[in-house]
Formats: C-alpha cells, structure tokens, sequence
C-alpha cells in the first residue's frame, strides 16, 4: 500500500498540482479578503469570527467541487492518457490498493487546502483585529466539516475520473457541483440534503439566518444527522467505486 502511495506522488510531481492548487486557493482567498473587506467596511456587524468562517464555508461549496474534479483528474487521467494500468496490474500491486492509493493521495491534496484556509482565518482574523479569542473550537469545526464534504466529492469525482476515460465528464461534474453548491441554499431543506455539494455549507459550524431587513449569524456544533449522512456517502460511493473499477475491463 505504501509503495503504491508513494508511487502516485511520484507520478504527479511534474504534474504541477500543487503550484495548480495553490493559485486555485490564492483566488479563492483573495476574493474572500475583498469580499469582506467591503462587507466589514460597511456594517461593523460584518467584522466577526462567525462571519468569516461563514463565507469561506459558502465559497467553498463554489470553489472547490471544481478544484476537487480538477485534482482527481490530473491523478487518474495518466493511467488513461499512459495506458500504464496493464503495467501496474503485472505488479503485486492489486486495483484495490491503486484505487485507495489515488484516494488518498487526492485527500492528502483537498487537506492542504483546508490548512491554507485554516491559516488564512486566523491570519486575516489577527491582521484586522476581529473581535474576541480567536475561535478554536469553531475553526476545527470548519476544517472538519469542509474534509468531509470534500472525501464525499473526492470519492464520487475518483470514480467517475477512472470510470470514463475522457475526463471532460468528470471536469463537467465538477463544475455542475459548483453550480448547484453555490445556489443549494436557495432550495428547500428536504432538496438541499439529497444536493451532496450543499454540504460544504451545511456541515459550516456557522449559519446565516434572514430577517426582515437584516440578518444574523448563529453559532452552533456541525449537524451530526448530515455529518453522519456525508460519512455513510462516502463509504458507499468510495466502496462502489473501487468494486467496479477493480471489475473493469483494462
């Protein structure tokens, strides 16, 4: 399993995946620094911990279904681009250890991209003095839920990048995910949960709730129910996936 982890690292790093996904990320970031930037510029009631996590969290479900398509593709696509499955296969090396290999080697990527946004709470929090502690249990709430949200789209994307050989679907998907993560909170409770995208700001720690005139932000724990819901995904898709690949004719 670690030779074929190692393997997959190895096979990437003239890839430029992680110079890819950090200008991926710097724009995400740069936008929000603007984004609230003017926010905080006109209500002070902007310029809080809870309202920060609260726009990555909705960014997020915009930015990074395409960043996960784009990462899981540029991992599996070279088996389809080499042809190299045959020769992995005349190696000890069994499908099943490949399929996780990519999985986790794709995971170890989205994990560096929560980091960068982690720091970028706390960076941005300091710089402009936002009121109270910084907000630790919260912060490790955020990372929590965006991981899991991005394991459920990382396995469904994984599959999909290794199913079908034109990898087009897959960036296709992608950019579905981003549309409907992006407009999920206009739906209904009972549609947003079947939407698997909405979990990157459904499983938020911090939510918005609409006023008459005004709005406020509210504090809580991650939705155990989702969260649960999101894991049992994951498994199932993750499960399905490596069943059919690992049947798949080469």
């Amino acid at each position: 399993m670690m030779k074929a982890l190692s393997l997959e690292y190895y096979k990437i790093r003239r890839r430029k995946v992680w110079a890819m996904l950090t200008l991926f990320l710097a724009a995400e970031l740069g936008w929000a620094s603007m984004s609230l930037g003017i926010s905080m510029s006109r209500s002070a009631a902007n310029a809080t911990w809870e309202a920060l996590v609260f726009s990555l969290s909705s960014m997020n479900g915009l930015f990074l279904p395409i960043l996960s398509a784009i990462v899981v593709s540029r991992i599996c696509d070279i088996e389809h681009k080499g042809d190299t499955w045959k020769m992995l296969l005349t190696t000890s090396v069994g499908r099943s250890s490949i399929y996780a290999a990519k999985y986790i080697c794709a995971g170890s990527l989205m994990l560096y991209g929560i980091l960068a946004q982690a720091v970028f709470i706390v960076g941005f929090g300091v710089l402009h003095k936002l009121a109270g502690p910084l907000p630790v249990a919260l912060l490790l709430q955020f990372a929590a839920g965006t991981l899991a949200s991005n394991l459920l789209i990382t396995a469904m994307q994984q599959w999909i990048s290794l199913a079908v050989k034109n990898q087009a679907f897959a960036l296709c998907l992608g950019m579905l995910g981003a549309f409907l993560g992006t407009t999920a909170s206009l739906f209904p409770a009972a549609v947003r949960h079947v939407i698997v995208w909405s979990y990157y700001l459904d499983l938020s720690p911090v939510t918005y709730v609409y006023k008459a005139s005004s709005g406020t932000y509210i504090t809580g724990t991650m939705p155990l129910v989702q969260l649960s819901v999101a894991l049992v995904l994951t498994l199932l898709l993750y499960a399905a996936g490596n069943t059919h690949i690992s049947k798949q004719e080469i």
